[in-house]
C-alpha cells in the first residue's frame, strides 16, 4: 500500500501544480461563466479520468520495456522541459474562447468533450505519463485526476469569488520552479542509478 500512497500524493502535487495556469484551467474559468460550477467539475472529472487513464496505460507500458535509471533520467529531462513550458504559458485562442462561450449544448457534454481534446499531448498528460513509468497506475492515475479536478475547482471558485483571474506570473513562476526541482531530483536520482 505504501507504493499506492505515494504515487497517490506525487501525482496530485505534480498534475495539481501543473494544472496553475494551464490552458485547461482557463477553460474551467470561462465555462463557469456560462454554467453552473457542478455540472463543469462533472464534466472535467470525466474527461480528465479518461485521458489520464489512458495516460497511465502508455506510462505503464513505457515503465515494463525500460530500464528504470533511464526512466528516471528522461523523466528528469522531461520535468525540466515542464517547467520550460510553464514559464511559456498557455492562452486560449479567440476561437477556443468562443466555443466555450457559446456552446449550445448541455454543461456536461460541452465541458467533457472541450476538456477532452484539450488535454490530449498537453503537458498534465504528458506529465502523467511520465509519472506513471515510475509509480504504480492506480496510484498515479488517482492522484492526477483528483489534482487536476482539485486545481481546476480552485480556478473556478476563486475566478467566480474574486471575479477576476489567479495572479499569473505568481502561479507561473511557482509552478516553473517546482518542476525544476523535481526534474533535478530525478536527473539527479538516475545518475546514482547509473554510477
Amino acid at each position: 500500500m505504501e507504493g499506492f500512497f505515494a504515487a497517490l500524493v506525487v501525482s496530485f502535487g505534480v498534475i495539481f501544480v501543473a494544472e496553475l495556469g494551464d490552458k485547461s484551467q482557463l477553460m474551467a474559468l470561462t465555462f463557469a461563466t456560462r454554467f453552473k460550477p457542478i455540472p463543469v467539475l462533472i464534466g472535467i472529472t470525466i474527461a480528465t479520468a479518461v485521458v489520464h487513464l489512458a495516460s497511465v496505460a502508455i506510462g505503464v507500458g513505457l515503465g515494463a520495456v525500460l530500464p528504470t535509471e533511464w526512466i528516471s533520467l528522461v523523466a528528469g529531462v522531461a520535468f525540466l522541459g515542464f517547467g520550460a513550458w510553464t514559464l511559456r504559458g498557455d492562452k486560449l485562442t479567440e476561437e477556443e474562447k468562443r466555443k466555450a462561450e457559446k456552446t449550445n449544448k448541455t454543461a456536461l457534454v460541452a465541458v467533457s468533450v472541450a476538456f477532452f481534446l484539450a488535454e490530449l499531448g498537453d503537458k498534465t498528460m504528458l506529465a502523467t505519463i511520465t509519472l506513471a513509468t515510475k509509480y504504480g497506475w492506480f496510484g498515479t492515475w488517482l492522484g492526477s485526476t483528483i489534482g487536476m479536478v482539485a486545481a481546476d475547482a480552485l480556478a473556478i471558485m476563486v475566478g467566480r469569488m474574486l471575479g477576476r483571474r489567479l495572479p499569473e506570473k505568481t502561479i507561473k513562476y511557482g509552478a516553473a520552479i517546482l518542476f525544476a526541482i523535481s526534474g533535478l531530483w530525478l536527473i539527479l536520482e538516475a545518475v546514482n542509478e547509473l554510477t
